[in-house]
């Protein structure tokens, strides 16, 4: 669909377009400005998101604020433990004419929001997840694409853990980023409650559509990396796993588990992406940098040593940079 001379203009383009959806998005969400970011970073590199927070965030009308400002299709679905798999991906039901016919569950939208995953067995995580990884369903043997694009924004709540199904880590890893909302400050709750006691509503306009993010998409992919930021991004992976040679004996008494390959191709992905959006045509260290604790975070296992002595998944992190 490019009507861009070049991939500098496309570039261009798409930096723009991440202003004007964050400048729309912004109308509606006050601060947030971090998680906004890693939203729109998440989509134009074709990940998904677990977004960690407490309820009362935020987290679902951003999500349709995100949606309207794109001009996709959104669906919420509430995860519940006697939710199953069929109420996620739809089933097949005997019509009038004696025939099966297939009817699409709620998955089948641009935008899922996943509220509450952990709250649902993981037979019914595993429905979500396996679209996630395949863009796709199966039902009685036939498969069904889904909707381009397709995008899964997760949400969990870091205290209530009673009742709950932890995502195991090769679940987690299917997730790009994993996002850690916070409180506002004073002055954002202050705006906050000012915006949404009144009759006033603000309206947000749409900046994009399906067929131009999926070029971006695809732009970002076709951004050159030079051998030394992919040798950094890698590198920073392998300084994860306890039994890297990277590791140093540091990350070995902090860390009993490492982050995997699927981590390497996200932080040069979302590399790519930021350099992008920062006025850049190839990302740097950076760049990397900008991304890694919202890509490895979910994916390192802290050892008894790192939780006794109060370390975050952050903190070590930043020990690795």
């Amino acid at each position: 669909m490019s009507t861009y001379r070049s991939e500098v203009e496309a570039a261009d383009a798409l930096k723009k377009a991440y202003e004007q959806a964050r400048a729309e998005i912004g109308k509606v969400i006050i601060g947030q400005d971090e998680v906004v970011k890693s939203v729109l970073l998440a989509i134009f590199s074709n990940g998904h998101c677990l977004l960690v927070g407490v309820p009362g965030l935020a987290k679902t009308l951003l999500v349709q604020t995100v949606a309207r400002a794109l001009d996709l299709n959104f669906n919420r679905i509430q995860f519940t433990p006697d939710l199953m798999p069929s109420d996620i991906i739809g089933s097949e039901i005997l019509g009038e004419d004696r025939s099966f016919k297939f009817i699409h569950g709620p998955v089948f939208s641009n935008i899922i929001l996943a509220d509450e995953i952990n709250r649902t067995p993981p037979k019914t995580q595993a429905a979500l997840l396996e679209a996630m990884q395949e863009k796709a369903v199966t039902a009685a043997g036939v498969t069904y694409k889904l909707p381009q694009p397709f995008f899964v924004l997760a949400t969990q709540n870091p205290i209530e853990q009673e009742g709950t199904y932890p995502l195991p880590e090769a679940q987690l890893d299917r997730f790009m980023f994993n996002i850690a909302l916070t409180y506002p400050t004073f002055a954002e709750e202050l705006q906050v409650v000012k915006n949404t006691t009144g009759t006033t509503v603000a309206e947000v306009h749409k900046v994009l559509n399906a067929e131009q993010i999926m070029f971006f998409q695809k732009l970002v992919r076709d951004i050159p990396v030079t051998d030394h930021v992919l040798e950094y991004a890698v590198k920073l992976v392998s300084k994860t796993r306890p039994q890297s040679e990277f590791a140093t004996p540091q990350i070995k008494r902090l860390l009993t588990w490492g982050a995997g390959p699927r981590a390497s191709q996200f932080l040069v992905l979302g590399a790519k992406c930021h350099a992008v959006i920062s006025g850049k045509y190839s990302p740097d260290i950076e760049d990397v940098q900008a991304v890694a604790k919202a890509i490895l975070r979910h994916r390192i296992v802290r050892s008894y040593q790192a939780e006794a002595e109060g370390l975050s998944a952050d903190q070590i992190i930043e020990q690795l940079f």
